[in-house]
């Protein structure tokens, strides 16, 4: 018996990452400015289009997960991507907890937001924002959660020099990114643009 409750313990502590990690339902509709290096943008989440999608986006940036996160991999005509936190501690653990797929209700378009995933069920933290119309993700599994309702230009203006990352180009690796954090990138790529805060509008 005491054997089984250390087991059971055991296995509690190696996984405490779902467990850290807040879960918190999201409003049906809801908003989230992002002041960055810029200038502003909001984003509008309708939590019907992707729920789940919605719920993880509401809970990051409710905890403040997006505050000095840069934007590292910014594709003229295609997207600019974000969402890996500065801290590997922080991003380690909302790594570990990832989320089941949304259907896919919007397509991909310009302004449009939407989480990246590498497959089935592997979304996390990464976004992306769509600079044109991009429909031909939709039948990849890209759900769109919300859209950018101010400040597209904002978005546009964003540092497109370091462009794909490595190894097909000259941006940030990401395996770096993960374990480094933010003194990789300030490091090697200095005038990459970021998030200052981001703010749940009420």
């Amino acid at each position: 018996m005491i054997r089984i409750l250390a087991f059971v313990i055991a296995l509690l502590c190696a996984a405490p990452a779902l467990a850290q990690v807040p879960n918190e339902q999201a409003p049906a509709s809801y908003k989230v400015k992002f002041d960055t290096s810029k200038g502003a943008f909001v984003v509008q989440v309708t939590r019907a289009w992707a729920p789940q999608g919605a719920d993880r986006f509401y809970n990051m940036a409710k905890s403040g997960f997006f505050d000095n996160v840069r934007f590292f991999r910014v594709i003229s005509g295609f997207m600019v991507q974000f969402g890996i936190n500065g801290d590997p501690a922080v991003m380690a653990r909302w790594r570990d907890a990832p989320l089941k797929d949304d259907p896919v209700s919007q397509s991909n378009k310009r302004g449009l937001i939407t989480f990246a995933t590498a497959g089935p069920n592997t979304r996390t933290t990464q976004v992306f924002i769509n600079f044109g119309d991009n429909g031909r993700l939709d039948q990849m599994g890209f759900a769109p959660f919300g859209q950018v309702i101010s400040g597209m230009n904002v978005v546009d203006a964003l540092n497109p020099e370091y462009g794909e990352g490595a190894p097909r180009g000259r941006g940030p690796d990401q395996g770096r990114l993960q374990r480094e954090g933010n003194a990789y990138l300030g490091k090697e790529f200095p005038r990459m643009d970021f998030v200052k805060k981001a703010t749940i509008e009420r």
